[in-house]
Order: C-alpha cells, then sequence, then structure tokens
C-alpha cells in the first residue's frame, strides 16, 4: 500500500488525471502535498509536494463560474492534468498552500487565435521576403 505524505487531509474529493489514458481515482489536498490515487491500479498514484509545484493553470469557463480543468507544472516532473466535479471547490483548497502569484487562467481559444494571428503579421513586418 502506498503511504500518504499528509499528516493532515484539508479537502478529498473524486477525480480524474489525464496522464495518458484518463483515470479516474481520489484526489487529496493536504498540509504536505497534493495527492491522486487511481481507484483500480493501487501502484497507479501521484503525489506533488507542495515546494515542487511552480504554477497551477485553470482552465476558466464563462467568467469565472465553470472550471473545466486544471493543469499542475512542477518543476522537475512536467505538467499533470486534473479534473473533478467541482475544480472550484478545489482550487480553493489549493490555494492555501499556494501562492495567488503562481495560480493563473490558461488562455481561451479565441486568445490563441489572436496570438497566432499577431505573429503572423509581425513576422510579415519584419522581414517580407520570407512569406
Amino acid at each position: 500500500m502506498v503511504q500518504s505524505r499528509n499528516t493532515t487531509v484539508d479537502y478529498t474529493v473524486k477525480g480524474i488525471s489525464y496522464m495518458g489514458l484518463s483515470a479516474y481515482g481520489k484526489i487529496m489536498v493536504g498540509d504536505r502535498a497534493f495527492e491522486f490515487y487511481n481507484d483500480r491500479n493501487v501502484k497507479d498514484y501521484i503525489q506533488i509536494p507542495w515546494d515542487e509545484v511552480d504554477t497551477i493553470v485553470a482552465s476558466v469557463l464563462f467568467k469565472g463560474r465553470k472550471i473545466s480543468r486544471f493543469a499542475i507544472m512542477t518543476k522537475s516532473s512536467g505538467t499533470f492534468s486534473f479534473s473533478s466535479r467541482d475544480n472550484k471547490v478545489l482550487l480553493r483548497a489549493v490555494a492555501n498552500y499556494i501562492d495567488g502569484e503562481r495560480m493563473v487562467r490558461s488562455l481561451s481559444f479565441l486568445d490563441v487565435i489572436k496570438r497566432s494571428i499577431k505573429r503572423i503579421i509581425h513576422r510579415k513586418k519584419e522581414d517580407p521576403a520570407s512569406c
């Protein structure tokens, strides 16, 4: 059995990990780490200590009314994507351990399109022969 890093757990909820194929399990927010434990496979778990978390990126819809999923970017291990039934409450529990400057919104679909169009226009102004 896997040993938890947390001594106290603040919030527990059913959730989904998007590492490769979707895995259903329990998400635990505690005093020392963010943890995900798979329901079907005991050996499939993710433990991210709070000092390892670099940034948390949330996909926000409808001006903050709905958060569809969020990703935890770590300093050395990469990015882990998760979702739960109520991501807003989960991220509020995480906010007790992570600074507000390190929790950001992801770009919307339209923001990504605007950024790519601006880059194309900017590139044409710099070097008209490259197009």
